[in-house]
């Protein structure tokens, strides 16, 4: 039989709750003889709010006894919200659950949804499996916040009047997914929801007991009864012939007015409203609970209590806080003793404080810190910064799984499948630590770097392994041609060969659009252990070997197990449904961390104690989180269904604050600016302080020796600026040849030409490169030189069709590429109309015209030979005996200041070429026309922009030959952008001229 009045206890914030829960069971059993009068430890059932909870209370046990051999009471998990997979130890109660159908498996839910959105009337035929995942873990999340709450789905066709905008009217149509379909399917599987499993067996079991209660006592402890159905089962146990419940930090020094006014609508943001809601579904009030014996607080911890309470008390009666200033202001020196406030500067600088006070922790024997975040990226600066010390702490958040190497590899092997053998995805992959091919993984990764420098770099090859032999092939044609030997591509047929075999299930499957889901599944797998295999080990050991890969074989198990749910899929999809369903995924080590450091996410610190509390991350937006805006259900339809309305969560983060903020030594910490942004401090700092500032002791709290500390962690004792290089290498290594081109570096950049001509560095192509300025220009100049030289003086008749012809026919190697035919060769026919335009007027005074002459002269008045050389695109012999000079351009045209002062000295010297005979066709010329012709092809498809020779050659020559004068002078050094106002972009050597660490010194360039 039941008792008409509950047995309820608390025990106050800032007490460590499972120590105080263990010290006094073990020294009472009996609890005054409420549970009984012979009790034992075994005797007594503890019920928990989650599996983590239960551990940590059986090492309180063992610390409360000294360490001493006991047996312990038993101790259950309940289930909490935020928790997965907990649910009420059935194995105390099998009946309970004899009649439900098992839970259906997380990721074959998410499968199961995805299509059913997938086979949905009027989805468009494109329609995207990865997006409807993600819709699908979305449906999901709603559908276990609907069925926590035990709201009644079947009602939302009746939520949406006419008034109501067309968008909830699509909503609740789409969500006939959940309340129509979704139930069917279940129902078809013999399978059910489990948080609605979870509910059976809560209110099962709150039956078996109102009806048959124990004859052994039952504690229910920690739980804030933030489950509606846990809630009932506490207030069953609570009134149990031996029964009680422990409450977590109930505030006592609210007053009688403000307590009275929580539980309403508008005061879900309180730390005390789901404990307020709790004791009235209980039936009980704040004076029927009674504080956990052996928890008598000290004064400074009741001054502390009443400073918290007070400055979270709810908004409708702050007007109390003047009357109650006084005594806070008596009580500050103990309420503020042991808390403290870091404001640092950036999240950086917050993590670096947080980490030097975790590390100071360690220097007090036996003492303990934790941190409390609800920022995974603090979390995670935090564990990075502690390194620095060769510490690894417990991180009880743990890490993504999608970023641990295994899933790392297994992400870019799909990628290279789906991806075709791009160069970008085939790196990733090969070069992956995990990476074997039978082999050496160094020996492949050397074979790689050699693959990647002479065939990946520069434009994309064709598709697929045919691609990669034929652009291997051409590699190792223009080897042949430059007459060097191919040494540097020994084995590389064989890496592809080993490549294609490794990845053969995969490919073959992947030749096809559509597969079905688990078939890609088990070809990844075996295409995977394949590639990861090496010498003396096979690819299964080195994949799913330790914490790491044992976490990626279960995910990928319970994928393969889901995949009948998803059916078929397109190939090209399969990348982001493995990211997508690997998204939420969470690796939590089992062991290896440091004993007295921790990091905690506030569901985890809930009923956990460490001498030093850090509370990080106290910010709007990150904690506590934004209450959000539901896409499935507005305010007045979650009050229809009485669901919560969201800021039920920020309740409980603010209980969370409240908890950790109690206790004996406590430092808060935040962020003055995130991602370069400034923040706004929580609104449970921002009360904190207010209420200071009015006992006058704003700045109590502020502890900024940390980050005074923090920023000078990594600060060098002194600075030894970096000066701009000033090689001067010996005459007879300095350059005695020199193109037209390459002089105009010489002016703007000379280390450039020192490290290409005096240290022989050659500039690599990027990888994967599209086909970019250089490229395109190539295959245009070489298209109008071979009109130029099919054609050099009189136009045919049919000039644009010629051209077009000749252009499709130097244009044929370069198709296979993406993007040349889809976007270059468009470009190029616009081109072609720009031209034969210019050609008709050009020709006019025409006699020959000459393409892509090479030419060539000695530089007199030099104490050695100096060559110049160059390659015109284009000299014309016009009929009063001059030339002119054209130079095609597809990117930038220097300007006319440029070329004036000797910049852009390019066509001024190929007209001093010519006057001294250098370009041997013409004999010796005199140059009446400088021309550039900007080609792109864009809307205005070229650009003509004309110089006047006149003295300009000759003043350009001369200077040339005093600069060369200069750099005869072993003296004289090749600096580093001298001219940096000149130049408009990055020079391709800077990052060896170190120009970035030089240059900051003096403010930038």
């Amino acid at each position: 039989m039941l008792h008409d009045s509950p047995r309820v206890f608390s025990i106050p914030s800032g007490t460590p709750f499972l120590d105080a829960l263990a010290r006094t069971l073990i020294a009472d059993p009996t609890l005054g003889q409420r549970l009984g009068r012979r009790v034992e430890l075994p005797d007594i059932t503890i019920l928990l709010p989650t599996r983590r909870a239960a551990r940590a209370l059986g090492d309180a046990f063992l610390r409360a006894g000294g360490g001493k051999a006991m047996l312990l009471p038993v101790l259950r998990p309940l289930g909490d919200v935020d928790e997965d997979e907990l649910l009420l130890d059935v194995g105390a109660s099998p009946e309970a659950s004899l009649g439900l159908p098992p839970a259906i498996a997380p990721l074959e839910r998410q499968m199961r949804l995805a299509r059913l959105i997938l086979d949905l009337p009027g989805t468009p035929e494109d329609r995207d499996p990865g997006r409807a995942l993600a819709l699908a873990a979305d449906l999901g999340r709603f559908l276990d916040m609907a069925l926590t709450e035990r709201a009644d789905l079947g009602a939302l066709a009746r939520l949406v009047p006419d008034e109501f905008t067309a968008y909830w009217q699509l909503t609740i149509e789409f969500l006939k997914v959940l309340t129509e379909r979704w139930p069917e399917e279940l129902a078809r599987l013999g399978a059910m929801e489990g948080v609605a499993r979870r509910n059976a067996l809560l209110e099962a079991e709150a039956a078996r007991w109102r009806d048959a209660p124990p004859e052994t006592p039952v504690i229910a402890a920690g739980s804030t009864g933030s489950i509606p159905a846990t809630g009932e089962l506490l207030s069953v146990i609570a009134r149990l012939p031996f029964g009680a419940v422990v409450l977590p930090g109930l505030d006592f020094a609210l007053d009688k007015e403000s307590w009275d006014g929580l539980g309403g609508a508008g005061t879900e943001s309180h730390p005390q409203y789901g404990m307020k809601k709790l004791l009235q579904l209980m039936r009980a009030d704040r004076s029927d609970v009674l504080v956990w014996p052996g928890c008598e607080t000290a004064p400074w911890q009741q001054a502390r209590l009443r400073l918290i309470s007070e400055a979270l008390r709810p908004a409708d009666t702050t007007s109390l806080w003047r009357a109650n200033l006084a005594a806070l202001e008596r009580e500050a020196d103990g309420a503020l003793h042991g808390l403290s406030l870091v404001e640092a500067a950036t999240e950086r600088d917050e993590a670096t404080a947080i980490a030097l006070m975790l590390r100071e922790t360690l220097e007090t024997p036996g003492k303990t810190a934790a941190l409390v975040t609800p920022d995974r990226g603090l979390a995670r600066r935090v564990a990075t910064e502690l390194r620095r010390w060769q510490i690894g702490i417990d991180d009880s958040g743990g890490m993504p799984l999608a970023a641990t190497p295994p899933m790392s590899f297994l992400a870019h092997v799909a990628e290279m499948i789906a991806e075709d053998f791009a160069p970008v995805p085939l790196l990733a992959c090969l070069k992956h630590p995990l990476a074997g091919l039978g082999g050496e993984p160094a020996r492949l990764r050397a074979d790689i770097r050699r693959f990647e420098r002479h065939v990946l770099r520069g434009p994309r090859p064709a598709p697929g392994m045919a691609g990669l032999r034929a652009a291997l092939g051409e590699a190792k044609a223009e080897l042949e041609a430059r007459g060097r030997p191919d040494r540097d591509l020994a084995g590389l047929e064989d890496l592809l060969a080993r490549l294609e075999r490794a990845v053969a299930p995969l490919a073959d499957l992947a030749a096809g659009r559509a597969a079905p889901f688990g078939a890609l599944i088990r070809a990844h797998i075996v295409s995977a252990e394949a590639l990861a295999a090496a010498r003396g080990e096979g690819g299964d050991k080195r994949l799913w070997s330790g914490d790491e890969g044992e976490g990626a074989f279960r995910f990928v198990s319970e994928m393969l197990e889901a995949a009948p749910a998803l059916g078929e899929v397109e190939v090209r999809t399969y990348p982001r449904l493995f990211a997508e369903l690997a998204g939420g995924r969470v690796l939590r080590p089992r062991f290896g961390r440091h004993p007295r450091l921790f990091i905690w996410g506030p569901l985890e610190a809930r009923l956990q104690h460490a001498d030093r509390i850090i509370l990080g991350g106290l910010n709007e937006g990150t904690w506590p989180a934004d209450a959000g805006i539901d896409p499935w259900l507005n305010r007045p339809m979650r009050a229809e269904l009485a669901i919560e309305p969201p800021e039920r969560r920020i309740g409980l983060a603010a209980h969370d604050f409240a908890s950790g903020a109690s206790a004996a030594e406590v430092v808060l910490t935040r962020a003055l600016k995130v991602g370069g942004a400034p923040t706004v401090a929580s609104r449970w700092l921002l009360r904190l302080k207010s209420l200071l500032g009015g006992i006058g002791r704003a700045d109590a709290l502020s502890r900024p020796k940390w980050t005074g500390w923090s920023s000078g962690l990594d600060r060098p004792e002194f600075v030894a600026p970096i000066a701009k290089p000033r090689p001067m290498p010996p005459l007879i290594a300095r350059p005695a040849r020199f193109s037209v081109t390459e002089i105009e570096t010489l002016i703007r950049d000379p280390y450039s030409i020192y490290a290409k001509k005096v240290l022989k560095l050659d500039i690599l192509d990027p990888i994967d490169a599209d086909v970019a300025a250089a490229e395109r220009g190539t295959i245009i100049h070489k298209a109008l030189e071979n009109f130029v030289r099919a054609y050099p003086e009189a136009l045919p008749e049919n000039a644009l069709e010629e051209l077009i012809r000749i252009g499709e026919a130097t244009f044929a190697h370069a198709m296979d590429r993406p993007g040349v035919a889809a976007f270059w060769w468009p470009r190029f026919k616009r081109i072609a109309g720009w031209i034969i335009d210019f050609e008709r007027e050009h020709r006019a005074g025409l006699s020959r015209a000459y393409a892509e002459l090479r030419g060539e002269i000695e530089i007199a008045g030099l104490s050695r030979p100096v060559r110049l050389v160059g390659k015109a695109d284009r000299i014309d012999e016009l009929d009063d005996g001059t030339i002119a000079i054209i130079d095609y351009k597809t990117g930038a045209v220097p300007s006319a200041q440029q070329v004036e002062s000797g910049l852009a000295p390019q066509l001024p010297l190929e007209a001093a070429m010519a006057a001294r005979s250098g370009f041997g066709e013409i004999g010796e010329a005199r140059t009446s026309r400088l021309l550039y012709l900007r080609l792109t092809g864009g809307d205005k498809a070229g650009e003509k922009r004309g110089f006047e020779p006149d003295d300009l050659v000759e003043r350009i020559y001369e200077n040339l030959v005093e600069l060369l004068k200069q750099y005869e002078l072993e003296t004289t050094p090749y600096l580093s952008r001298p001219r940096p106002m000149f130049e408009a972009r990055f020079g391709d050597y800077d990052h060896l001229a170190r120009v970035k660490e030089w240059s900051a010194a003096g403010g930038g360039e």
